[in-house]
């Protein structure tokens, strides 16, 4: 089972002139609202690739219209939202404008998202067949938890280290890579938790190098035209090309590698087999407006629109 342990939004997109500054006021014709969080965004992705009542999600949404809105849009992707708690607290949302020039400004409001507890998660969901990915939405500490509950029941984390914290200290990120079996990270990702951790570098491969070392784990960067790095604990290297496209919107393609990647890990597919997978549905999610509307199903995996890489059969 792949378990999602992370955080819940809803998305509020205003296009504007222009980006107001402090003390202005601009008006927007409308709004449109999406589901988001990265948490439900890496849970829908995985499920689409991985199919139906194979991903289950964990966090909290508020006891608001909003939350409703988050649970039922679980279930109609195929995730088990069972595990998603109800909290005081509302709904977490993020309040976007975008300007003319596709320029955008984002405030997030965590709200539920920081009252998500490790505690939410039974005992049996950690097991030797458990998947567990997590992300930096929720609070750490619980994250840390589950993550440690999982090593200990033989299980396999993967840690998208996204967003960076703005003070993320050294034993935060060593405590992090002491659990984590896979680490996905972006040029800048990498960077920034070598260097908290004494392991400073401007090149994204050396410093991935670093982390894997480091942590004893295997340490994977998207980094863009660039395709795909996977280092191992050894200093294994592993590519997988970025495919040749014309992006419409990219919004949600690195939680898209991320919930395929999951996806193949639970199959026990090799690992470049994995970072090859994982490159295709992010590709073919920038090929489409949304975050998860965007996001690609299993059937449409092997497109010629985005390379030479072969189909993957159906699951029955």
């Amino acid at each position: 089972m792949i378990l999602v342990f992370g955080s819940l939004n809803i998305d509020l997109v205003a296009q504007v002139p222009v980006i107001p500054g402090p003390g202005r006021t601009v008006l927007a014709p409308s709004y449109r609202t999406h589901f988001g969080g990265k948490g439900a965004n890496q849970a829908v992705a995985a499920a689409r690739i991985a199919g139906p009542g194979r991903v289950s999600m964990a966090g909290r949404v508020g006891r608001d219209g909003f939350g409703d809105s988050a649970i039922e849009n679980l279930r109609a992707n195929g995730v088990d939202a069972d595990r998603v708690i109800r909290a005081d607290e509302p709904t977490g949302c993020a309040f976007i404008t975008v300007d003319q020039a596709g320029e955008n400004a984002i405030t997030v409001a965590s709200g539920a998202n920081m009252t998500a507890r490790a505690g939410d998660l039974a005992s049996e969901l950690f097991n030797l067949g458990t998947v567990l990915v997590l992300q930096m939405e929720v609070p750490f500490a619980h994250a840390l938890e589950a993550a440690r509950r999982t090593a200990a029941a033989s299980g396999t984390v993967i840690w998208n280290l996204a967003p960076v914290p703005e003070q993320m200290t050294r034993e935060m990120v060593t405590e992090l890579l002491a659990v984590t079996d896979y680490l996905l990270v972006n040029e800048h990702e990498a960077r920034d938790a070598a260097t908290a951790i004494g392991v400073a570098s401007a090149d994204y491969e050396a410093a991935s190098a670093g982390l894997a070392k480091s942590g004893n784990l295997t340490c994977i960067v998207t980094a863009g035209a660039q395709g795909a790095l996977a280092v191992t604990a050894e200093g294994t290297r592993l590519r997988a090309p970025a495919q040749r496209i014309t992006p419409v919107d990219t919004t949600g393609a690195g939680d898209t590698f991320v919930g395929a990647f999951a996806a193949m890990i639970s199959e026990g597919v090799s690992l470049q087999r994995a970072l090859e997978v994982s490159c295709e549905a992010a590709a073919l999610k920038c090929l489409k407006a949304g975050a998860q509307t965007g996001m690609p199903m299993r059937s449409a995996m092997g497109s010629p629109r985005v390379g030479p890489i072969a189909r993957i059969a159906a699951r029955g």
